[in-house]
């Protein structure tokens, strides 16, 4: 039985890679700004899952945000996957 990849199941589901930048306020020095990089699989344009990851940081982390800036690129789409009728397999 052949398993599909979790992430190209999420793909066909409507999900696109999403990245945000994220920069914040050091704890000890408020006055820096620090960049974090997360990235993940998420729904356009609502983004429940970074959304999900900003409440955890505010709610946990010290570092104050400053701000996120996010891009999402849809890696597939509708028109890029066709059924196929037969499937040959070569040992």
């Amino acid at each position: 039985m052949t398993r599909i990849d979790a992430d190209f199941r999420k793909q066909l589901e409507g999900y696109s890679l999403a990245t945000a930048e994220i920069t914040y306020h050091l704890p000890d020095a408020h006055g820096i700004l620090q960049t974090y990089l997360w990235q993940d699989y998420d729904e356009a344009p609502r983004f429940p899952r970074l959304r999900k990851f900003l409440e955890f940081w505010q709610r946990e982390l010290e570092g104050p945000l400053h701000s996120v800036r996010v891009c999402h690129c849809r890696l597939l789409g509708a028109r890029e996957v066709r059924l196929v009728g037969t499937e040959l397999t070569l040992h």
